[in-house]
């Protein structure tokens, strides 16, 4: 997150040790994620400027 509250990703590193932990093969999880990333970063930026008015 930047200083003025926009989110700017997600950490990768905890995001694949989800996965492991819920037993899910992290070399597809890998692959997928930036995509759902991208798009969830930028919901969650519209979002937030929505509400900030």
């Amino acid at each position: 997150m930047s200083p003025s509250g926009t989110i700017t990703g997600w950490d990768f590193g905890a995001a694949l040790g989800m996965a492991a932990a819920l037993g899910i093969n992290p070399a597809p999880v890998a692959e997928i994620l930036p995509a759902i990333e991208a798009v969830m970063v930028r919901v969650l930026n519209e979002q937030r400027d929505m509400s900030d008015g």
